[in-house]
C-alpha cells in the first residue's frame, strides 16, 4: 500500500489509571472520527498504541487523548516515538500483551454510575434489578482483577460466559460497555442466593433479594456479600436489633456504619457540607463522618454518646436494590467478629458468621481479595482519610514527581521496596519507579487471622507487580507481627527499620510532594522509641531520608503498660503520680489535690473520678507499680495526655475501643466555646525543648474543683495543645510544619492548629488521602527505606533538590 508523502506513525506509550476505564474504545473511536490507522492494546505498563496518519491529524489525536479523557482515566506519562510509516490499514483493539513486570495502575472498585442505576430501575430494561450491572465507567475491579493486565480470563468472572447480547455490547465500540470485563446480565452472569443460618438455600435470583429484605425489616442480621467481602446488615431504626448484632460482634460500643438509598434520606437526618456532599456521592462511595441531626430515628445504641454518625450511599447494585426495597437506613457492618479480618467465602461464612447473622445473601461472583469500606472526615473543608481502602486502594501514590524532585537512580535502577506497615490499622506498600502502590486497609494483626491476610496482602502484591526486591521496611517495634513475619519469611531481602513517628513524618511529605527539611508535629499512641521510652508527642525535624527529634510532651508512666491504652484511668494515675507523687494514694486524704489545683492545702476537695472509679486492692497493686518502677514505662505519647485527660473529667474511665475516650474529649468541646487556653510552658532540657504539661494540669484541676463546665475545660486543654505547638514551632524556626499521627484526626485540634500556625507567618502540611494515623505508616516506611538506598547508591539530592 502507498504511503502519502505527509503521513507519520506514532508510537505512543501511556502509562497511568487506563485500564478498566473505557480507554482503549476511547482511542478506538477517536481514531476512528479523526480517519487514523493502527492499533491499541493493554501491556502490563498501561496502554500501548501506534497511530498513522497526517501529521496536522496527528498533532490533533494527541491533545485530544491527554484533554478528553474517559471519567475515571488518569494519565501519569504519555511517551511518544515518531516512527516511519508503514501504510497501516483501518484501526483496531488488539489482544493486551504482558511481560514479567507489570507497572499498570489497577484500579479500585468504582460505584454504579448513574446509567447503570437507571438501567435496574428501569422495569422494561432487562437488567432490571440485576445485583451485577456494570459497565466501563463503574464496577468491580480490585475485587476481581487476579492478574495484569486487565482482562476478562484475568478476573473472577472468567468462569462466567458472555450471551449473545452482553457479547454484543462488549464488541460494539459505540456502546459504553465495550471492553468491559465484568461485563453480564441476568441470562449469563452471576447470580444472588438466600441461605438461612445453617447454609440451606431459601431463595434466589430476586426472590432472594425481597426475601432478604423482609427479614431486615422484620429485626433480624443479614449477612450480605457485598464486593470486597461480607457485610452485615440491620434496621438502624431498631435499637433492639442493633443491640442484638452488637452482643453477637462482640463489638461493644463502637460505631456502627449506616447505609442510606439517597442523598435526600442522608439530609434529613445529618448536616451535610457542600464538600461531604460531594464525597457522599463521588464514585469511590467512601463513609463519611457527618453530624447527625437532633431527634432523628435512627437508634442510640448504632453510635453510642457520639454526636456524628458514619454514612455511606450504595456502593454496589445490590446495595441499591435492598435500600430502596426497604426505604429506610440500614446498619452495614464489616462481616466478621470484632478483631478479626472480613470474611469472603461462602464455604467459610456460615462457621464463622452462623452465630451473629441470622440469613445470609450470598453470590457466585468469587471475591479476589478483601477490601472494606473506606472511612473519610472534613476537616477544615477538605476530605481526610481514616481508612483507606474500597474506591482508593490500590492507586498508588506519586512520590517527588515534579522535575526538582526526581529521585537520582544509580545505573538507571531505582530500589524497590515492600513496607510492612506498623501492628495497628495494617496496610503495606510497594515502592516502585518513584510510586508507592498501597494496600488495602487490613486492620490490626493481634489475631493469627488477622495475621494470614495480612500475609496474603503481601504475597498478592508481590506477585502482581512481580518486582525483584531491593529491601523490605519495618517498624523498630520487635514484637510487631509485621516485623516477625519478614524476618522468617523474607530472609536473604536486606532488612532496613524505620522509627515509628519518622515514618508517619515521611508518610505527610510523601503524599504533599514536599522534600525539603520540615517540623514535623507526631502525635499519637505509641511508638518505640530509641531511647527505651513510649514516643507519641514529638516534634521532629527533617525530610524522608532523615529526621532528629527536637521537642517532645513531658514524659509520665503508665502502670500496666499496654493496659493503660484500655483503662484511661491508668494514664491519669501515671499522670498526677509524676507530679504529686505517693501522696495521691492516700483515699482519706485530698491535700495532695488541693496542693495540685492551686487551692490551700486543707481544702476540701473531691477526688478525681480516675481515682474514684479504682477498688482499694487496685490501688494497692498501682501504687507499687509506680513507686517501684514495674510494668510503668515512660511515655510522652499525646494519646495517653488525651485519655488521662478524658478520665479525669469522668469522661471515660475504661475504653471498649482504640481512641474512645480521646474521641469524647473531642465531643466535649464540641458543646462549649472558648478562646482561652491554659499557660503553655516550654523548658529546654539538655538537647529538647520539653512541652510542660504541669501548669496545665494543675489549673484544669482547679477548674474541675471550682465546677467549671467540662466542655470549657476540654475546649481550654485542646487550645493548650495548640498553642504550645505554636510555641514549638516559633522556637525551632523551622517555616514548614507537618501535622501527622493519629492524634489529628481530631477535627477541633487540628483546624485551629492549622489557623494558629497559618496565622504565625508558617506553612502547614495535612494528610488528605492517606490516613495521619497508622494506616499511613506503610507510605513512610517505603520513601524513607527507598531515600536511603539511593543515597547509599550514591545519589545525590536524591529525594531531594536535584543539583
Amino acid at each position: 500500500m502507498s504511503t502519502p508523502i505527509d503521513s507519520e506513525r506514532l508510537a505512543i506509550s501511556v502509562r497511568g489509571a487506563v485500564q478498566g476505564v473505557g480507554f482503549r474504545p476511547f482511542v478506538y473511536r477517536m481514531a476512528r472520527d479523526l480517519g487514523l490507522s493502527g492499533w491499541v492494546r493493554n501491556s502490563s505498563q498501561g496502554v500501548d498504541i501506534e497511530v498513522e496518519g497526517p501529521h496536522d491529524v496527528l498533532e490533533c489525536f494527541t491533545l485530544r487523548l491527554e484533554s478528553e479523557l474517559p471519567p475515571r482515566a488518569v494519565v501519569q506519562s504519555l511517551e511518544i516515538t515518531v516512527l516511519d510509516p508503514i501504510g497501516l490499514s483501518d484501526f483496531e483493539i488488539r489482544h493486551s500483551e504482558g511481560d514479567d513486570r507489570p507497572s499498570v495502575l489497577m484500579l479500585p472498585d468504582i460505584a454504579p454510575c448513574e446509567d447503570c442505576l437507571r438501567e435496574i430501575a428501569d422495569p422494561t430494561n432487562r437488567r432490571h434489578r440485576y445485583p451485577f450491572t456494570n459497565c466501563t465507567n463503574c464496577g468491580p475491579r480490585f475485587t476481581v482483577i487476579e492478574a495484569l493486565p486487565y482482562d476478562r480470563v484475568r478476573t473472577t468472572m472468567q468462569g462466567f460466559t458472555m450471551c449473545t447480547a452482553c457479547a454484543s455490547e462488549y464488541d460494539d465500540p459505540k456502546d459504553r460497555r465495550f471492553h468491559a470485563q465484568p461485563n453480564a446480565c441476568p441470562a449469563c452472569g452471576p447470580m444472588v442466593e438466600l441461605w438461612d443460618r445453617f447454609g440451606e438455600p431459601l431463595a434466589r435470583g430476586d426472590e432472594a433479594l425481597r426475601r432478604a429484605a423482609d427479614l431486615v425489616r422484620s429485626g433480624q442480621i443479614l449477612a450480605l456479600k457485598g464486593m470486597g467481602g461480607f457485610q452485615l446488615i440491620v434496621d438502624a431504626r431498631n435499637d433492639a436489633a442493633v443491640t442484638c448484632l452488637r452482643e453477637r460482634k462482640a463489638r461493644e460500643q463502637k460505631p456502627f456504619a449506616v447505609l442510606f438509598s439517597d442523598i435526600a434520606a442522608v439530609l434529613l437526618r445529618c448536616e451535610v457540607s457542600e464538600a461531604e456532599a460531594r464525597l457522599l456521592v463521588a464514585p469511590e462511595a467512601p463513609i463519611v463522618l457527618l453530624r447527625r441531626r437532633p431527634g432523628i430515628d435512627i437508634a442510640p445504641s448504632v453510635a453510642p454518646d457520639n454526636p456524628n454518625l458514619g454514612v455511606m450511599l450504595p456502593s454496589t447494585p445490590l446495595h441499591q436494590i435492598l435500600a430502596n426495597d426497604l426505604g429506610f437506613p440500614v446498619v452495614a457492618t464489616s462481616g466478621n467478629w470484632t478483631d478479626e479480618p472480613i470474611c469472603i467465602e461462602e464455604r467459610e461464612v456460615v462457621s464463622r458468621l452462623g452465630t451473629i447473622a441470622d440469613a445470609f445473601l450470598v453470590h457466585n461472583r468469587p471475591i479476589a481479595r478483601h477490601c472494606d469500606d473506606s472511612v473519610v472526615r472534613v476537616i477544615r473543608g477538605r476530605e481526610v482519610m481514616l481508612r483507606r481502602a474500597r474506591g482508593y486502594a490500590p492507586l498508588p501514590v506519586e512520590c517527588f514527581s515534579t522535575p526538582s524532585y526526581v529521585p537520582v537512580p544509580v545505573g538507571d535502577v531505582a530500589p524497590t521496596v515492600l513496607a510492612v506497615g506498623g501492628h495497628l490499622k495494617n496496610t503495606v506498600a510497594l515502592f516502585v519507579r518513584n510510586q508507592a502502590f498501597m494496600s488495602q486497609h487490613i486492620g490490626d494483626l493481634d489475631s493469627p487471622e488477622a495475621q494470614g491476610v495480612f500475609e496474603h496482602v503481601v504475597k498478592d502484591l508481590l506477585s502482581l507487580y512481580g518486582v525483584t526486591l531491593s529491601a523490605v521496611a519495618h517498624d523498630l517495634h520487635p514484637d510487631y507481627a509485621s516485623t516477625k513475619w519478614l524476618k522468617v519469611n523474607l530472609k536473604g531481602i536486606p532488612r532496613i527499620g524505620i522509627q515509628h513517628h519518622h515514618a508517619h513524618l515521611a508518610a505527610c511529605l510523601a503524599e504533599n510532594q514536599v522534600a525539603d527539611s520540615v517540623l514535623g508535629v507526631t502525635w499519637d499512641g505509641s511508638g518505640f522509641g530509641p531511647d527505651g521510652t513510649v514516643w507519641g508527642g514529638e516534634f521532629l525535624v527533617g525530610d524522608v531520608r532523615r529526621a532528629r527529634r527536637v521537642a517532645k510532651l513531658r514524659t509520665f508512666r503508665l502502670p500496666g503498660g499496654e493496659r493503660a491504652v484500655r483503662e484511661p484511668r491508668r494514664s491519669a494515675l501515671g499522670l498526677l503520680y509524676e507530679v504529686a507523687g505517693p501522696d495521691i494514694f492516700d483515699i482519706h486524704d485530698g491535700s495532695a489535690f488541693a496542693r495540685l489545683s492551686y487551692l490551700r492545702p486543707g481544702s476540701s476537695v473531691i477526688r478525681p473520678a480516675c481515682m474514684e472509679s479504682f477498688s482499694f486492692s487496685e490501688l494497692s497493686v498501682l501504687q507499687r507499680m509506680l513507686t517501684q518502677n514495674l510494668n510503668s514505662p515512660l511515655t510522652s505519647s499525646a494519646g495517653r495526655l488525651f485519655d488521662a485527660v478524658a478520665a479525669l473529667l469522668g469522661l471515660r474511665q475504661r475504653s471498649s475501643f482504640e481512641g474512645q475516650a480521646a474521641m469524647e474529649l473531642e465531643f466535649a468541646v464540641e458543646e462549649a466555646v472558648s478562646d482561652e487556653a491554659y499557660k503553655v510552658v516550654i523548658r529546654q532540657s539538655r538537647t529538647l525543648l520539653i512541652v510542660d504539661w504541669e501548669p496545665m494540669l494543675r489549673s484544669m484541676l482547679f477548674d474541675l474543683f471550682e465546677g467549671i463546665d467540662r466542655g470549657r475545660i476540654a475546649s481550654r486543654f485542646h487550645e493548650w495543645l495548640t498553642l504550645s505547638i505554636v510555641e514549638v514551632a516559633r522556637r525551632v524556626g523551622v517555616e514548614r510544619v507537618a501535622l501527622t499521627g493519629g492524634v489529628f484526626q481530631n477535627r477541633v485540634l487540628t483546624e485551629r492548629t492549622i489557623l494558629a500556625l497559618e496565622q504565625s507567618g508558617f506553612r502547614v502540611f495535612t494528610h488528605r488521602l492517606i490516613p495521619p494515623n497508622d494506616g499511613g505508616i506503610s507510605l513512610g516506611q517505603a520513601v524513607v527505606a527507598a531515600a536511603r538506598l539511593m543515597a547509599m547508591q550514591g545519589g545525590k539530592g536524591v529525594f531531594g533538590r536535584a543539583g
